[in-house]
């Protein structure tokens, strides 16, 4: 079993940037870890995804040049760096993982089986 968790959440103005951690443990090989988000009325959505094993990454059309996923493998973490947050980008923010075989890493929620508790972000205006 995998468990993930999530810090470096916050509140910041836009503009203004925000870098997110998630930590693995337990069972720590995933082939992808991926980042999404939820805003309250709306439907969790894939940012961010990264294959594990190095060189893949996949972004979400509306993050791409705003925002970067990288992972430190050393230390089982993957981090999402956001600059340039405007307020569209209030949510709360999750990370997944997964072992499902994939050509590009996978943006799809249901291609997720695990899950951390999330961390809040909130860009003001």
């Amino acid at each position: 079993q995998v468990q993930l968790v999530e810090s470096g959440g916050g509140s910041v103005q836009a503009g203004g940037s925000l870098r997110l951690s998630c930590a693995a443990s337990g069972y720590t090989y995933t082939r992808y870890m991926g980042w999404f988000r939820q805003a309250p009325g709306k439907e969790r959505e894939g940012v961010a995804a990264i294959f594990t094993g190095g060189g893949r990454i996949n972004y979400a059309d509306s993050v791409k040049g705003r925002f970067t996923i990288s992972q430190d493998n050393a230390k089982n973490t993957v981090y999402l760096q956001m600059d340039s947050l405007n307020p569209e980008d209030t949510a709360m923010y999750y990370c997944a993982a997964t072992n499902i075989a994939a050509v590009i890493p996978p943006l799809l929620p249901w291609q997720y089986p695990y899950w951390g508790q999330g961390t809040q972000v909130t860009v003001s205006s």
